[in-house]
């Protein structure tokens, strides 16, 4: 389908992958991509925290980029949205904190459209309180805030992803092949592969 419009919710702290490698493999795909956080306007930027898995009992953080946002919050209307995207890192842990993030988030569960999450997004799902009654894959330590939700927490491999109806969630960024594929299908996408002769 062309001609998508996707908003994604970020905020200072986004883990880096999550929000760079959807935001422009979406549009790598043809759809058109918000980029907004709370109390920003088009052309500010947001710090991102690298989160990797090294074998320690929890991920580390490092500084990651800069993130230019490419909408501005207070003009955001959800309903010209076709679909939402929620990266993890740190920011879903404070933007929850905002009544306008909340209401949008709820709109787009209300109404069926599409919704990838990954990661610490959770955390934002659950605060809007729209993950009664589905499955959800997050960031394991998340697995208290989706049940206490009223979800069913999927405990899958860190490279895989999850669709209940209208929801893709996955652990971390190594479930981005995963995830976005799963997400393209969820928004009717069709990529065809065409096999070429050999030389």
């Amino acid at each position: 389908m062309a001609g998508l419009k996707i908003l994604m919710l970020v905020g200072d702290f986004v883990e880096d992958y999550e929000v760079m490698v959807p935001f422009q493999a979406l549009q790598m795909v043809g759809y058109t991509v918000d980029a907004v956080a709370p109390d920003t306007k088009v052309g500010d930027k947001v710090r991102t925290a690298v989160h990797d898995f090294e074998g320690d009992r929890t991920y580390s953080e490092k500084p990651g980029h800069y993130f230019t946002l490419n909408a501005s919050f207070e003009e955001i209307r959800p309903e010209i949205y076709d679909a939402l995207v929620i990266p993890g890192g740190r920011a879903p842990e404070y933007i929850r904190l905002n009544k306008r993030v909340i209401e949008i988030v709820r709109y787009f569960a209300n109404a069926k459209k599409p919704i990838a999450a990954i990661c610490h997004g959770a955390q934002l799902l659950a605060a809007a309180d729209v993950l009664h009654g589905k499955t959800c894959s997050a960031y394991p330590a998340c697995r208290p805030e989706v049940e206490l939700a009223g979800g069913t927490y999927a405990e899958i491999p860190v490279n895989e992803a999850i669709v209940d109806g209208n929801l893709v969630t996955a652990p971390a960024w190594p479930a981005h092949p995963q995830w976005l594929a799963k997400f393209l299908e969820v928004l009717g996408t069709r990529i065809e592969h065409r096999a070429t002769a050999a030389v």
